[in-house]
């Protein structure tokens, strides 16, 4: 029988019985007395009884120990040997499970770069065809019919940013996320962002704040980027402020680093779901009568956008309390 390292750990009575060197009844006398010699307050090896015993001799001692040494050694070799392998079996297994998931990855990019381009022709159509009947090219409108147009302009907006959010994804998925760096002035992109998203804010009547220092140092940034960036977090924060919240949009700078910030004062985050948020495709209600819509891609765009600038993206939210998204990106003085 293969012995293990367990079963050789140091019992030198039993490995001397097993060699035929001592009785069962002599090793019983010789414990016997290591116990009363314990009971004296004396403390004594087990070979050092048998010996003054007389049950084995010095040598035969000597070369019981040295006997089980050797096998432990071995034992110990196999056990090593025996883990070698299954780490490396393992590894190959993790390593095959890899390349699986980054090939259903490429798929799963491959085809939703696919839907979302041919998605985008038709919708091309219907929104030209949609602007040509809301501006009366094709016959007087009434007020009614005038309003239901309009309705179907927004729903085809919405439509492309979606689809633009797909095509945005799964090309940074298949050939990472590209930025063009340049100075960026934070008080006038922030501004920008603000007016861009004032119609929505109004509509869900929230109340949007700026504190920007207007003397806050330039970034070096993709601009186009980290505009898109801040409009979805202030996007985010109206879509998820009841009426009557407040989303602010805030920067404050040092000479190396412009930090942003974007609080809420909405339905928050519970603590133990806050990595989900970032994950693709994910909603947090994600059942079909779920309050808030969208794909679930606006802030997994957010987090690769801001990876390629080398920034990292925190979060810190209360449930019933609002939500902070924070990050922070070097000054044009800085970088160069």
């Amino acid at each position: 029988m293969r012995r293990t390292p367990e079963s050789l750990v140091p019992r030198i009575g039993e490995y001397l019985i097993e060699q035929g060197v001592l009785s069962e009844a002599q090793l019983a006398q010789a414990l016997a007395r290591q116990k009363q010699i314990a009971a004296s307050g004396q403390q004594r090896l087990l070979g050092q009884t048998l010996i003054e015993m007389g049950l084995v001799d010095r040598e035969t001692l000597d070369r019981a120990i040295t006997l089980q040494i050797i096998e432990l050694h071995a034992a110990l070799q196999e056990a090593n040997r025996t883990l070698e392998r299954r780490v490396s079996e393992r590894t190959a297994e993790l390593r095959r499970a890899l390349e699986r998931l980054t090939e259903l990855n490429q798929i799963k990019a491959n085809l939703i770069s696919n839907v979302s381009h041919e998605l985008r022709t038709p919708l091309a159509h219907i929104k030209g065809y949609v602007e040509l009947i809301q501006d009366e090219q094709l016959g007087d409108l009434n007020d009614d019919q005038r309003k239901a147009v309009t309705v179907m302009y927004r729903a085809t907006e919405r439509l492309e940013r979606l689809i633009e959010d797909l095509i945005e994804y799964s090309t940074a998925s298949r050939e990472g996320m590209t930025v063009d760096l340049q100075t960026v002035d934070p008080a006038g992109l922030a501004d920008q962002v603000l007016d861009r998203s004032r119609a929505k804010a109004e509509k869900a009547g929230v109340t949007l704040a700026l504190a920007v220092d207007p003397q806050v140092p330039a970034v070096y940034a993709d601009r186009e980027k980290v505009g898109w960036v801040l409009y979805q977090l202030l996007d985010n924060g109206i879509k998820f402020t009841p009426a009557g919240g407040r989303v602010e949009l805030a920067a404050s700078g040092t000479r190396d680093l412009v930090t942003f910030n974007v609080r809420d004062t909405g339905i928050g985050i519970p603590q133990e779901r806050l990595e989900e948020i970032f994950e693709p495709f994910h909603q947090l209600d994600g059942s079909p009568t779920r309050r808030y819509g969208g794909t679930g891609l606006g802030l997994a765009l957010v987090k690769m956008i801001l990876a390629a600038h080398g920034a990292q993206l925190q979060v810190d939210s209360l449930e019933g309390q609002g939500t902070r998204f924070c990050f922070s990106l070097p000054t044009a003085a800085s970088a160069r």
